[in-house]
Order: structure tokens, then sequence, then C-alpha cells
């Protein structure tokens, strides 16, 4: 209620007075950058206790498979999606483009037209070891994490005092975290404000019909492709889902920007009953891979430019480009303005006449990177579910309870482990199974952090 209200005084201060409403701007970009400072090491710990925990390497390779088979399927959806409708709308007709808005479109193809397969392959490979977490790289921490993961993995009994450590890092952060989103209210008001008082309500009224468009796509896409399969899959309701992740939602419809929302999406699912392995696989590597809103944005982006530049694209020319934008885009799904570089980018290398068209979404970027943030989280929420149901590894059980709202998630600690009223003794992943998951050190079935205040787990000095 909070951020909504936020959202609110954003609005009409940058209607009331956008000057001052654009000098806020530095605290929406504060908020987002400590909730990026916190990334990598989220991911690293979730994805380290995920893979070294399972004794079988063959069981991550199987989960990441499935995880990137998906999404392939589903961004190739998404993509078809967004050509048919971009066709057929065709927004950009009638449209003419100013000296302003050229001058825009050359600024935003700086930042962007450097993207190629190459770079980004290249790019996955930190410089060291540890400038994979001070980059703020999410496929360059990925791959350390996933490295130190199938190390212990290998190293088997001698890395369980390792994961122990890991895991009480993970407590550390994910503590860190619930202090910073106290903050979240004053970083979406000062982003609103200084977005409506940059670009006014004349810019939203010339460009309503393709922010309608793109907002329609984007609910189609949901409701039409994922909640269905969602249903038949895993049977659950995708409405009831999406209830559960409201403030995740919320939390992104203010800061614009899906990757603030990361880190709590890796707590929630899993306390919905999803083994931390797969949440663990799936969710950080759907941030880079599964970008079904981002899809969607740059197909009907590409079209509204080139119809509104006058040179419309051959279907061979849209397929081509776009697969190129998708792969230029592989990492960046979550960081605000991203898509917009990867558009004006991908059109560098491949159309640079219809570079100068870039502009004319410069001043609605902002409100169709909240669509996009939306579709690709929801996109992601989806996958890990269905992911860890091909698996195995979903207990519908407990997803039933926590959807009807009998197993609360802790909102003070984010960890499911902590949560009041949970058996001590259960997995903080839902219900792994035991021949495949390694408790971390120092417990003996039972929480270390469930432990009455006092109580030491020194093994000289504790009952257990």
């Amino acid at each position: 209620m909070a951020v909504i209200l936020a959202v609110a005084a954003g609005v009409v201060i940058g209607l009331a007075a956008p000057e001052l409403g654009k000098e806020l701007k530095p605290l929406g970009t504060a908020f987002v950058a400590l909730i990026k400072m916190m990334i990598s090491p989220i991911i690293f710990c979730t994805i380290v206790l995920g893979v070294g925990s399972v004794t079988q390497a063959a069981k991550v390779g199987r989960v990441g498979g499935l995880a990137l088979g998906y999404f392939l399927v589903m961004s190739t959806v998404a993509l078809a999606i967004g050509l048919v409708v971009g066709n057929l709308v065709d927004p950009g007709q009638g449209l003419q483009l100013t000296d302003e808005l050229r001058k825009a479109a050359e600024t935003e193809a700086a930042k962007g037209g450097e993207n190629d397969t190459v770079t980004f392959l290249l790019g996955m490979i930190p410089t060291t070891l540890v400038s994979a977490f001070t980059e703020g790289q999410v496929l360059q921490t990925l791959l350390v994490a996933l490295l130190a993961g199938f190390a212990l993995q290998a190293m088997g009994a001698r890395g369980a005092p390792v994961l122990a450590g890991v895991a009480h890092i993970q407590r550390l952060v994910f503590r860190i975290l619930a202090m910073i989103m106290w903050a979240a209210p004053v970083g979406a008001f000062g982003a609103m404000a200084a977005v409506v008082g940059a670009t006014g309500v004349d810019a939203l009224k010339s460009l309503g019909v393709i922010m309608l468009a793109f907002y329609t796509t984007c609910l189609l896409f949901v409701l039409g492709v994922l909640g269905p399969m969602l249903r038949l899959v895993a049977g659950v309701s995708l409405v009831s889902l999406l209830r559960y992740l409201g403030r995740e939602f919320l939390l992104i419809l203010g800061t614009s920007s899906s990757e603030s929302a990361l880190p709590r999406l890796i707590a929630k699912m899993e306390h919905l009953g999803v083994s931390r392995p797969v949440v663990g696989i799936t969710v950080p590597t759907g941030y880079s891979f599964n970008l079904d809103g981002t899809a969607i944005y740059l197909t009907m982006a590409t079209l509204f430019i080139a119809s509104a530049t006058g040179a419309p694209l051959s279907l061979g020319e849209q397929i081509s480009l776009l697969l190129f934008m998708i792969i230029a885009s592989k990492g960046a799904a979550g960081v605000t303005g991203a898509g917009l570089a990867t558009l004006a980018g991908g059109l560098q290398s491949h159309r640079p006449d219809l570079v100068d068209g870039v502009g004319l979404i410069v001043g609605i970027d902002r409100f169709m990177s909240e669509a996009r943030a939306l579709t690709n989280f929801a996109g992601n929420a989806v996958a890990t579910v269905l992911v860890g149901t091909w698996t195995g590894e979903f207990d519908r059980e407990r997803a039933a309870e926590v959807l009807a709202g009998r197993i609360p998630f802790d909102e003070t600690t984010l960890l499911d482990e902590d949560a009041p009223g949970r058996d001590a003794s259960g997995p903080s992943a839902g219900r792994p199974d035991p021949e495949t998951s390694t408790p971390p050190a120092g417990r003996s079935g039972q929480d270390a952090s469930a432990a009455p205040a006092g109580r030491s787990d020194d093994p000289e000095t504790s009952p257990v």
C-alpha cells in the first residue's frame, strides 16, 4: 500500500511540478542500485546451495536442460504473438520523426550499438573469480556459482562445512535485503515523479496506441499461454499464483525493474514448495534467458518504428532482426532501459536507416518497461513451478496450503526455514528427496536458526 501511495504521489508531483519531479530521479536510482547490490551474492548463495547439496550432477543437468528448452519455446511463442499483433495493429503508420527524436535515437544507439553474439558469449566469463561480484554481471555470477557448486559437490563430506557457511551468509544477505525493502516507497516515488515530469501527458497521448497494443499483447500471452500451461501441467491456478506474488508485482511496478524482485521470487518459490535445487537453477537462469516480455517488446517496437519511418520490414527481415535482439538482450532482462539499448543496437547492426525511429520510443519506454518487467517476472514464476513439476520437485499439497494463505510467508527474514509455524525439522525448500539432498553441517535434522535463544550448536554443549 505504501508503494501504491508513493507511485500516485509521484504522478501528482510529476504533473504539477515537472522540474521538481526530474530532480527526484536520484531517489529511484538509489533504491534500484541498492537492490542490484544484493543480486550477485543472493544468486551465488542460492545456486551454490542448490547445486552443492545435490549428490548427483545428472540431476542439475536435467533441471537445467528442461529449463533452457522451455525458455526457448516460450520466447519463440512470445516472439510469434508479438509479430502477429504488431503486423495487425500497425501502430506507427502516419507518424513523422523530428530532429529532436533523431538526436535521442543516436544517443540510445551509441549505448547499445556494440551488442553482438560474440560479445555476449565472451561477457559470460569474468576477469577474475571475484570480479563477477564487483561488476554486477548476472551471467558471470551464475557461471562462478555453478563452478563452485559442482566443486563442492565433488568434495563430498569435506564440502559440508563450506555449504553450512554459505547457508549462514545467505541468511545475512536476505536479512540485509529485508532492511533495504523498507525504502521501496521512497524509490518508487522518486522514479515515478521523474518519468512523469520528463514526459508529461502529451507524450503519453501521442503514443497511446503502441502502449495499449503492447499491454494487451502481454496480457494475452500471460492469460492465454502461461495460465493454461500452469493449470494443465501443475494443477495450479495462475490467478492464485499471481495473487501470492502480489507484493513483488507492486515492487516491479514501482521500480520498473524485474531485477528488484528477483531475491524475493527465489525465497517465495522455495516457500511455495519448489525444491531448492530447482529454484536455484531455474530462477537466475530464467532472468537471463526467459525474456517473454522483452521478446514482445522488441517485436512490437521494431514494427512500430519501421512503420513510422515508412520502411516496413519483410517477414524474413523481422525474424532475423528480432532473433538477434533476443540473443543480445540476455542477461539484461531486469535492468531498466536495457530493452531500449538492445532495440537501438539491433537496428544499428541490421537496419541503420531505422535507428532514428528509436527516438519515438524513448518517451514511453519507461511505461512499456513496466509491462515488460511484469511479463518477464510472471513468466519466470510459472517456469519455476513447471520445471519443478516435470522433475518431481514440486510439493503440490504444500503449494495448495501456501496459496490458500494457511502457511504465510515470513516477510521479516525472507527465509522459509525461519517462518513461524513451520515444522523446524522440515527442509527449507519444500520436500526434496533425502537421497539427493544433503543438509548443511551443524544440523541434525533440525534448523539451527529455529533453536531456542541461548542454545548452543557446539557438539560439546548442545543436547542434539
